[in-house]
């Protein structure tokens, strides 16, 4: 098989479902198409959706970068199975780490139990989706930082501070500026991957209606209902929505490359 066609194989395997499903929404017709994705109940869905994955990629970003941190400049014990249990939600199948964040923070779980007398509820909102988004973005943000913060030797760190830069100071002008671009391509996939993720939230979530339905479970609802012109038209616009703020993450990249390369 020639070498071209090979390059082009894994493109057309994107491009062959995705352009079917721009096809199959475009045959909808503009009117049909507008009053689908103006739907009240969609318009929530999709902000559930984006809302809780920016919320949990950023989160991912703070929570990420220490441990990689962590993991890369400290030896304690154990250290090499706290590494290991970051891979853990790449492994763990989604709809088990969505039972069991259920259980954990369910108002009658182990922490669920602890933060209910408080007036804090976690299971069935939108806190909760956040919270699994959180679990299973995690190593994205770990793994993207982790081999670029290896690569910075400590050096350089004891000589800012023997030129009497602060621990702030060594963060913000030394770390940070090599790091950036692995934190924003951190950030991209935690984001993508919340964005499209349906096994672990949908225990958690509680799926209701206007509170804390995401998108993808509103397209299986609308297959089951056998309503494909629906489903298509509301997976469409998630492509549409994702593919322009992976474009301006890209564009945040890319400058980020440009200043700190």
């Amino acid at each position: 098989m020639d070498a071209r066609l090979l390059a082009c194989l894994p493109h057309a395997i994107i491009l062959i479902p995705l352009s079917g499903l721009v096809w199959r929404s475009a045959a909808l017709g503009w009117t049909d198409f507008w009053a689908i994705i103006t739907d009240r109940r969609t318009i929530n869905a999709l902000e559930i959706s984006f809302g809780t994955a920016f919320i949990a990629a950023a989160v991912n970003v703070v929570f990420g970068t220490i441990v990689a941190w962590v993991l890369v400049r400290y030896s304690f014990p154990g250290r090499r199975i706290a590494d290991a249990m970051v891979d853990l939600p790449f492994a763990l199948p989604t709809a088990v780490a969505g039972i069991a964040l259920t259980t954990l923070y369910a108002p009658n779980g182990w922490i669920g139990s602890l933060l209910t007398p408080l007036g804090i509820k976690v299971a069935y909102t939108p806190l909760g989706i956040v919270i699994a988004l959180v679990f299973i973005g995690l190593p994205f943000v770990v793994r993207t930082v982790q081999p670029i913060m290896e690569e910075i030797d400590k050096e350089v760190e004891e000589v800012a501070a023997t030129l009497g830069a602060n621990r702030f100071q060594i963060i913000s002008r030394v770390l940070l500026p090599g790091l950036a671009p692995a934190i924003v391509t951190g950030f991209a996939l935690a984001f993508a991957r919340g964005v499209g993720e349906y096994g672990s939230v949908i225990f958690i979530a509680g799926n209701l209606p206007f509170k804390s339905e995401i998108a993808p479970l509103l397209i299986v609802i609308r297959l089951e209902e056998y309503n494909y012109a629906a489903a298509t038209a509301i997976a469409a616009i998630m492509l549409a929505l994702s593919f322009v703020m992976l474009l301006v993450i890209n564009l945040v990249q890319t400058w980020s490359r440009k200043r700190y390369g």
